[in-house]
């Protein structure tokens, strides 16, 4: 499934080239980066929303919504999934209350 991410970002990628009004990512990106984090929120919202009724479908639904935009801050500023997978690589394993103490220290 890692492919998935993978071929997404390249994809992501090569919209930073495209005009605007061909692509919907190509016009997040002029729109800049309060219009990306905006999206994430609602896609957020949506997800919470699709959670509290319980349609598995719908949460299904909105959490890849929310993972596509998540990706598009991710390819904005850089960076790629394989960057948010190291990271939870570094956590698996570590008590969840300890890795949050060792955010604080």
């Amino acid at each position: 499934m890692t492919d998935i991410l993978e071929q997404l970002a390249d994809v992501l990628e090569q919209r930073k080239q495209a005009e605007p009004d061909s692509s919907y990512v190509a016009s997040l990106y002029e729109k800049g980066l309060d219009a990306i984090l905006k999206k994430i929120g609602e896609e957020a919202t949506e997800t919470v929303m699709a959670a509290k009724d319980g349609d598995n479908e719908k949460i299904i639904y909105e959490t890849a919504d929310l993972w596509f935009h998540s990706l598009v801050l991710l390819a904005h500023k850089g960076l790629r999934p394989d960057d948010v997978l190291q990271e939870l690589g570094r956590r698996f394993g570590v008590s969840g209350h300890d890795e949050k103490a060792s955010r604080n220290s």
